[in-house]
């Protein structure tokens, strides 16, 4: 059962203020030009203050909407003519934060936005976070209304939580959420084979995940606040959980009872399976696309793995890709889909894969990534962000793709080796 498994794996305050700072960075012709202070006290520790500047210019950097000055700098909260203005480095805007800790442990975080050639203090807030260990989420909090405050596309999906499943030891994986950067993890699942969790709603209050640790794969819904468990469907020899619908009614699951991976709908109210594609070889990872009525999936009907759309209640199959020789993961978002192909190792090097980019309206393809194994790509909320698995020297990151801006950061996983994700 494993060994048919691990086959179908490899196929409190107001919001910024309206003012003139927004229009002099949006009549610019370039980046603004931003540096961060650190104005926090010293009984604060020099270590955590790093961190939470490491993460904010990091943030800011992801965003790919600021031109972000690497130094690490400090200054008092009030500031002076210097501290206001940092001359030399020919700055548009400063960010001022000051970090301190309540009786109860919780952060506060008092930010300033200065316009550097100005000197004046543009807007404050103040931010605040009970939990210390999600310290990167208050940094991201101040990175999303920062970006909205210059006008620029929404990079909301920070604020988002990422699960995945991560191999331990032999057999033995967990389920973990974590922020996108995974400076913030917290183990949710763990004990025997755990993987291909998947957010059940948008509030990301509830996901799903399979357990390899019974007689027969069971997929279960886990209630995030509570941790309770639900079981939801039994089956043989393969149960995944690829997709949900936009509703959350509605799961596309890969299962396969006769020995035969296919994919079906299984409605949560009505407890009813639909099954979708009937093909005596292997069909995995489906999606749902085109307002869920369709779903895109990776099939070997071709002789090798390559992506598919189906009408769900038609027989009729469409091939999407034509391109590649072993396309063996895809995730859509709206008229686009990104997938992972094999390439030949003559050009790339062994085991090489990458991602490329389609439109279902065109025949624009774009390559996204250039060396190594990259796989199980999933497309954030605004379509202009992808995240991706990609593994090298036996280890594994998270990476992130912003389209618009053609770049990519990875964020390497210490211990473990990522199996699967979902945002």
């Amino acid at each position: 059962m494993i060994k048919k498994l691990l086959v179908c794996v490899a196929l409190v305050s107001s919001l910024f203020a309206y003012d003139a700072t927004v229009e002099i960075v949006k009549k610019m012709d370039k980046l603004p030009k931003i540096a961060l202070q650190d104005a926090s006290s010293s009984d604060i520790s020099q270590s955590f203050r790093k961190k939470f500047f490491k993460i904010l210019v990091g943030d800011l950097r992801v965003s790919s909407h600021f031109d972000v000055v690497d130094e690490y700098l400090t200054s008092s909260y009030d500031g002076n003519l210097e501290e206001n203005f940092l001359n030399e480095l020919k700055l548009d805007l400063i960010l001022r934060f000051n970090i301190d800790f309540e009786d109860d442990g919780t952060i506060i975080a008092k930010v300033k936005l200065l316009n550097a050639k100005s000197g004046q203090v543009d807007t404050q807030k103040i931010y605040k976070i009970s939990k210390q260990n999600r310290y990167p989420f208050l940094a991201h909090k101040i990175a999303v209304e920062l970006n909205n405050k210059i006008g620029a596309p929404s990079v909301k999906w920070m604020e988002q939580f990422v699960i995945f499943s991560k191999y331990t030891d032999s057999k033995k994986s967990e389920i973990v959420i974590a922020d996108y950067t995974l400076s913030f993890q917290k183990t949710v699942v763990k004990g025997g084979l755990n993987i291909f969790p998947k957010w059940a709603n948008k509030a990301q209050n509830a996901f799903y995940y399979t357990s390899y640790n019974g007689a027969k794969p069971t997929l279960y819904r886990v209630d995030v606040r509570s941790g309770k468990r639900k079981r939801m469907l039994t089956g043989d020899g393969m149960l995944v959980c690829s997709d949900v619908s936009s509703d959350g009614n509605k799961l596309i699951v890969t299962m396969a009872p006769n020995d035969q991976a296919d994919i079906y709908v299984y409605d949560i109210n009505k407890k009813e399976l639909e099954k979708v594609t009937s093909y005596s070889g292997i069909d995995v990872n489906g999606g749902f696309i085109d307002n869920d009525k369709r779903v895109v999936f990776v099939s070997d009907r071709l002789g090798y793995p390559n992506i598919f759309a189906q009408k769900i209640g038609s027989k009729s199959v469409e091939q999407m890709v034509y391109h590649g020789r072993n396309n063996n993961s895809v995730s859509a978002f709206d008229n686009y889909i990104v997938y992972s192909s094999r390439e030949k190792s003559s050009e790339f090097g062994r085991k090489t894969f990458n991602l490329y980019l389609i439109s279902t309206k065109t025949d624009y393809i774009r390559q996204l990534t250039a060396t190594g194994k990259n796989l199980y790509p999933r497309f954030a909320d605004d379509s202009e962000t992808i995240m991706f698995i990609k593994y090298y020297n036996n280890q594994s990151a998270l990476g992130v793709i912003r389209l618009n801006a053609n770049k990519s950061y990875h964020f390497p996983l210490k211990v473990g080796k990522i199996q699967s994700i979902d945002w």
